[in-house]
């Protein structure tokens, strides 16, 4: 029996499942393959077509019929539930990271809506209104864009539509190179220099700093230092675990101790003469001070770097304590002279790390030394920094060379 034809109110023939609803909207009804019946609605025909195709091609490239509702929080939720591989603090930062910034934004947008220009139009509103560093926005992208491809494997959308964007954007905004830039000799040596005055209130940082920039260690690797991983006699370091400080899912912090990356990770660092007496010096601090170490962190104890309570250091606070030792550094510097040459830049812990490795390369320091002791799995990680480092100390050289002539030409 022939199928009644349908007309809408401006007699336009209405194909199988379309129908115009009394407010002169219009509705696509069908039922998938299980016999669920899905509806969606469109204010006119033409926009209700444009959808039945959106479903007819998603039905042929395998993508889920119920996706048309699905948003990019549900399917962070079920990256959540599937999600194993990572150290429990590097999940959290990452859940942190969606939460904080995702979840009320983008989170809410239907998935199979989502483009190229949403997740652009986002980064820009991260950078721009929000104020974002560059690596911050890099941490956001890392969870969004593991979510959206979670979606494409679930057949809930094609592609993965943050893919190159980030790097789309970060070329808009002149964003330079990621390598972290270390402090010159001159700006280490003025860094030190400040604190070993011992009429500054950052004198108690001089050790632990000290120890950064002469071993290059991570800073989890170095607030998690114990007596015992010290051999003064021998001249080595044994780093064999990290102490890592973040928001547990109580929403509280919390100290854990994990074990390194890589094997690569589990090394010895030699001791240099610096290094040594920076132990020394921070053995006799804390027994001036009756300092102590009172804590238990997953059954390690004796932690060498410790705050007046008893506790590790961490690195927020560290990093914090270094923002104003800049500050107050320079102050001191431009009160002297205001056209001094040396004054600090801003940095963090892990550009002392990045220091301690431009030193190596500037004495000479064989490439598969520098990989060893710095922990690296990869030594084209090593290359990385050591190719940029050479680069710039050869600029430096060169300059010098450039003045030299220079000087020689006006005698």
């Amino acid at each position: 029996m022939a199928r009644k034809r349908r007309f809408d109110s401006r007699r336009r023939l209405l194909k199988t499942g379309e129908y115009e609803k009394a407010d002169g909207t219009y509705i696509f009804k069908w039922s998938d393959k299980a016999g669920n019946r899905h509806s969606f609605t469109a204010k006119t025909l033409e926009k209700l077509r444009e959808k039945e195709t959106d479903n007819v091609v998603n039905k042929y490239e395998g993508i889920r019929t119920e996706a048309q509702n699905v948003t990019v929080n549900d399917i962070y939720r079920l990256w959540c539930d599937l999600k194993r591989g990572l150290k429990d603090n590097t999940f959290q930062n990452y859940k942190y990271m969606y939460e904080t910034f995702v979840s009320e934004n983008l989170g809410k947008l239907r998935v199979q809506r989502l483009k190229k220009t949403d997740i652009r139009r986002f980064y820009n509103y991260l950078i721009d209104e929000r104020g974002l560093k560059s690596s911050t926005v890099d941490s956001i992208h890392t969870v969004l864009h593991q979510v959206l491809q979670l979606a494409v494997e679930d057949q809930y959308i094609r592609i993965n539509v943050s893919d190159n964007v980030l790097r789309e954007v970060k070329k808009a905004h002149n964003f330079g190179a990621s390598h972290r830039k270390a402090l010159t000799l001159p700006e280490q040596e003025l860094f030190l220099k400040f604190l070993e005055r011992e009429n500054t209130p950052y004198h108690h940082w001089e050790n632990i700093f000290a120890v950064m920039v002469g071993t290059g260690m991570r800073v989890g690797e170095v607030t998690g230092l114990r007596w015992a991983d010290v051999d003064l006699e021998e001249g080595l370091i044994d780093v064999n675990h990290t102490l890592v400080y973040y928001s547990h899912s109580d929403k509280k912090c919390h100290f854990n101790v994990h074990t390194p990356k890589t094997v690569a990770g589990i090394r010895q660092i030699p001791i240099i003469p610096s290094v040594k007496e920076a132990f020394l010096r921070e053995r006799s601090y804390q027994q001036e001070n009756n300092i102590k170490c009172n804590v238990s962190i997953d059954g390690y104890t004796d932690f060498i770097f410790l705050n007046r309570f008893g506790e590790p250091q961490h690195q927020g606070t560290l990093n914090k304590a270094l923002r104003r030792i800049i500050r107050d550094c320079n102050n001191a510097e431009l009160s002297k002279d205001q056209n001094t040459q040396v004054l600090l830049p801003s940095f963090s812990c892990h550009s002392l790390r990045h220091t301690y490795t431009t030193r190596l390369v500037e004495a000479g320091v064989n490439i598969k030394v520098i990989q060893q002791v710095l922990g690296h799995k990869e030594v084209s990680t090593t290359l990385d920094i050591y190719t940029d480092v050479t680069k710039e100390f050869m600029k430096q050289e060169f300059t010098q060379f450039e003045e030299l002539l220079q000087k020689s030409g006006n005698t």
